[in-house]
């Protein structure tokens, strides 16, 4: 009884306290949503309080309009849509052969590719400058997509490895009898079977080149129409003044589509990471 008594006065601790940890962890999201809403004279005054004294949803169409938003948004459309489509595609492979053979010197070759995720892109951000210069695909959407694409491909290799261990190789046994090869069994069984895990990483990558702000502003830095929505945010910014309103309403353009994404596949995000962790 004492004990039924001590763990129902700890869940009655627990819970408030995640409750405030969870609103303090959206506040930031609930404070832009409600000054996206302001106007200027309110957004200056109304402090930390995020909910708006009258709402202009006006911000929103000038947002769109005044920084050319629409031409921002497809550029990032393209450029998650092709990282995902390019990540995807090779870190499956990678990790379905790192998975299921062996050679000599693997895991040597492992730690090796594992000690790439601790290098910042800042240390490497000069050398691939120079490559794409002259492979002459700088100022190009196609150089960030590139550069993306390379940044995810060993963790999402990882994860693919871990979840791939996960399935019993009596499947390919039994299709080796049948006469399938090595690349028809990754295609037609193994890659079908790995759908929690092409979301995971489909859904890691998009959010990181959805997001990503450092990689985009470097390699289209004097070609503004390239641009995507974390670059473009720089347009509301002024030598003198800010539209901060502006800047809300552009910061809540931006997050919606992803978070809509997440919410959509957050089933198989789940399943995907448990099938990793697993392994």
């Amino acid at each position: 009884m004492a004990a039924h008594s001590l763990r129902a006065g700890r869940r009655g601790l627990l819970y408030p306290a995640l409750l405030a940890g969870g609103v303090l962890w959206i506040y930031p999201f609930l404070w832009a949503l409600g000054g996206s809403l302001k106007s200027t004279d309110d957004f200056f005054s109304g402090g930390l309080n995020p909910l708006p004294a009258h709402i202009h949803w006006s911000n929103y169409r000038d947002a769109w309009t005044g920084a050319d938003f629409s031409t921002f948004f497809l550029n990032t459309l393209f450029f998650a849509t092709a990282t995902v489509i390019i990540t995807l595609l090779a870190t499956s492979m990678a990790g379905y052969v790192l998975a299921r053979t062996e050679f000599p010197g693997k895991k040597a070759l492992m730690a090796l590719i594992g000690t790439t995720l601790f290098l910042p892109h800042g240390y490497t951000i000069i050398p691939v400058f120079d490559l794409l210069q002259n492979l002459h695909l700088l100022n190009t959407l196609w150089a960030v997509v590139l550069v993306q694409s390379a940044g995810g491909m060993v963790y999402g290799t990882f994860l693919f490895m871990g979840y791939f261990t996960t399935i019993d190789r009596g499947l390919e046994d039994a299709a080796r009898v049948d006469g399938a090869s090595f690349h028809q069994i990754f295609w037609r069984i193994m890659l079908p079977l790995s759908g929690p895990m092409l979301a995971t990483v489909g859904l890691f990558t998009c959010i990181n080149a959805w997001n990503s702000f450092f990689v985009p502003l470097v390699l289209t830095l004097s070609r503004p129409d390239l641009h995507t929505l974390s670059v473009g945010m720089f347009s509301f910014l002024g030598e003198n003044t800010t539209a901060w309103t502006l800047v809300c309403a552009g910061s809540v353009i931006t997050m919606l589509p992803i978070m809509v994404v997440f919410v959509v596949l957050q089933r198989f995000f789940i399943n995907g990471l448990a099938g990793a962790v697993k392994a």
